[in-house]
């Protein structure tokens, strides 16, 4: 019987001229899909050999699921119905549609990345970001790195390594994928002198502290939690007015606001009034650019950080600095424009409105407007929440976990959250037509619920 059974296994050739296996030669590539082809043969052969007779019903399914698997590794669109905003494992913000737009030409083309237009030489990389930043901000000088990580150690690298670095305990934070402000500043060679505690560090601390080994006090963003309670922390006009000469106070303000009233983050430009020396924060978060650190401060100290070894490393190309470019633009062309994320977190009875949308022509039984919270996300406002709405899908047949699955086995894939043990689907983030796709998509599961 095996191996009657076996010949009845198509050759991977007459598997790859089938229609149903070429539907994925756009999607993952032929050779790819060839692989996977082999892949899942080889997996069914072991299964006919140990007593299964061939069926050509089974074999089919086996090589999608195979092919499937990479597909979905894909970096793709999805539908965040999760209720963050700024969801870090969804690439945080999205880039506006005109922004991407005004730099299509610059992307597939050629462009003055490094070209100066007026002598016809080698110019600096950097476009009209340094001076848009400036303006943005205050600061005299600015520069930028491959995201705000590297622009913390860039910093320690340049202006600590050897010395001393005074860190309150209170803000010795880890942030996702495992960076730690510990580490990062044994990496870049600096010496981390721990003050206060972890709920208070007062203003003698810090110049206790001081040594003739101080190289800065470095300030440093909670991205992920918040201290709540009996806490106490001088303010930082404070420190940078007592602080003897020659010790950099240094702000990593990670999450970009610019001129956003967000609680538990202090704008930019008022950590400069303040007498900071230099701040840094992400490009990909409030701002609302691509993926980048901004390093921003007095001009010698920003001259000494562009001509450190390390910053060839890790200075971005042409695509982050033409959509960083343009994104400035767009701050500085729209000044009182509302951003997607804080339009989100404000409206209430918007998520409210999307939400019935959604539900009409639905079940009412199945799917159920329900109240919920969402946050910003993305290492900003940790521990603030805001009323929202969400759709909850009630289903005796089948468990959240399952529902959620089919909703990212769609395409594009819908992202949720479980709450109480239900599905939940938060439309705050959602823009027209990624409502009415996911109105479709429930649609057509609804039978099954």
């Amino acid at each position: 019987m095996e191996n009657s059974e076996m010949k009845k296994i198509p050759q991977i050739e007459q598997i790859m001229n089938d229609e149903r296996v070429g539907s994925w030669f756009e999607k993952i590539s032929r050779p790819l899909t060839a692989a996977s082809v082999r892949r899942a043969v080889s997996h069914y052969r072991e299964k006919v050999i140990s007593g299964r007779a061939f069926s050509e019903h089974e074999l089919y399914p086996i090589i999608d699921q195979v092919c499937k698997g990479l597909y979905d590794r894909r970096i793709r669109p999805v539908i965040n119905a999760t209720g963050v905003i700024l969801h870090t494992n969804m690439g945080r913000s999205p880039i506006l549609p005109e922004v991407w737009d005004d730099c299509r030409e610059v992307n597939t083309g050629y462009s003055n990345l490094e070209l100066s237009l007026k002598t016809g030489k080698r110019g600096k990389r950097n476009g009209l970001v340094p001076l848009l930043i400036n303006t943005l901000t205050g600061a005299e000088s600015s520069t930028v790195v491959n995201n705000n990580a590297a622009a913390v150690y860039l910093l320690l690298s340049t202006f600590a390594a050897g010395k001393e670095v005074i860190v309150s305990r209170g803000e010795q934070v880890q942030i996702g994928g495992g960076f730690r402000i510990p580490e990062i500043l044994a990496a870049s060679g600096a010496k981390l002198v721990e003050v206060g505690t972890t709920n208070i560090t007062t203003l003698a601390d810090y110049l206790d502290a001081v040594t003739d080994d101080t190289a800065m006090i470095l300030k440093v963003h909670r991205a992920n939690f918040a201290l709540r309670g009996f806490t106490s922390e001088p303010a930082l006009k404070k420190i940078t007015e007592a602080l003897p000469d020659g010790i950099l106070t240094v702000v990593d303000q990670g999450s970009g606001v610019l001129n956003e009233n967000l609680p538990g983050e202090k704008k930019a430009q008022s950590l400069i009034d303040d007498g900071a020396d230099i701040i840094s924060f992400s490009c990909d978060k409030i701002l609302g650019g691509p993926q980048g650190g901004i390093i921003a401060g007095k001009k010698e100290l920003i001259d000494r950080l562009d001509r450190h070894p390390l910053m060839r490393t890790m200075r971005p190309g042409k695509t982050i600095y033409s959509l960083l470019e343009a994104t400035l633009l767009h701050r500085m062309e729209n000044p009182g424009a509302r951003s997607r994320h804080a339009e989100a977190a404000d409206s209430f009875e918007e998520a409210s409105e999307k939400c019935r949308k959604i539900k009409r022509g639905l079940s009412a039984d199945i799917f159920k407007m329900t109240d919920d919270t969402l946050c910003i996300g993305g290492g900003s406002t940790p521990d603030e929440f805001f009323a929202s709405r969400a759709i909850e899908i009630i289903s005796d047949k089948m468990k959240p976990e399952r529902i959620l699955k089919i909703l990212r086995d769609s395409d594009p894939p819908v992202i949720g959250t479980i709450k109480h043990e239900r599905a939940f689907l938060n439309p705050s983030a959602l823009n027209d037509d990624e409502m009415k796709y996911l109105k479709s998509v429930l649609k057509d599961i609804e039978e099954n619920l």
